[in-house]
């Protein structure tokens, strides 16, 4: 019979060589990665910079948080809010669909996938301590990671979209959360957005 630790690892190993399949690329450091399988591993170093206890499920609900997610482009949905939103809802049950099938395959049992099914799904937020760390790691790893790409997207005329996208993910974050991001490696220019930001909230 495999141990809890091999299944986790092989779960991991599963959940990576899903999204190395990711034909989006993206350059770090002078070498290339699949899209979400830097960003899978970003999120699960964050984690256990942020909560390094965290439990079983939420450290598997983290490496599969965007998996397989260039499968389903947002321009598959309407490229207005409602869509936006319903891209959202369906990523959040496809992520957890992908992960359960791995999981299944691996040897877990149903209540364990049904747990990182509801922490993908998001489930609870802001009530769940599990579903809260979720969100602050990805909100963390957004801010620490992404932050600076997103900025450079909106041009000067978009400054206040770009604010309130911000606000609202402070929003999301817990006070936790709100601590450890303020203490993220920030440019100067990015600091001052998040600062510009949290001054207006």
């Amino acid at each position: 019979m495999i141990s809890d630790k091999a299944r986790f690892d092989l779960t991991i190993a599963k959940f990576d060589a899903a999204n190395a399949n990711d034909p989006n690329k993206e350059v770090f450091k002078g070498k290339e990665y699949p899209k979400e399988l830097i960003y899978a591993h970003r999120m699960t170093d964050m984690l256990m910079h942020f909560a390094p206890d965290a439990s079983e499920q939420v450290q598997l609900a983290v490496r599969a948080q965007h998996i397989c997610r260039w499968k389903i482009p947002r321009d598959s949905y309407p490229m207005d809010k409602n869509g936006y939103m319903q891209w959202r809802t369906y990523l959040y049950k496809y992520h957890g669909e992908t992960a359960g099938q791995i999981m299944r395959e691996v040897g877990y049992d149903d209540e364990m996938i049904a747990k990182v099914q509801s922490l993908l799904r998001k489930e609870k937020l802001k009530l769940n301590p599990e579903t809260q760390m979720l969100e602050d790691v990805i909100d963390l790893t957004f801010l620490q990671h992404y932050l600076e790409a997103f900025v450079n997207k909106y041009s000067h005329y978009e400054e206040e979209k770009l604010l309130d996208i911000l606000r609202k993910t402070w929003k999301k974050m817990s006070e936790k959360g709100h601590e450890a991001a303020l203490k993220l490696n920030y440019t100067p220019e990015m600091l001052a957005v998040v600062k510009k930001a949290l001054g207006a909230a």
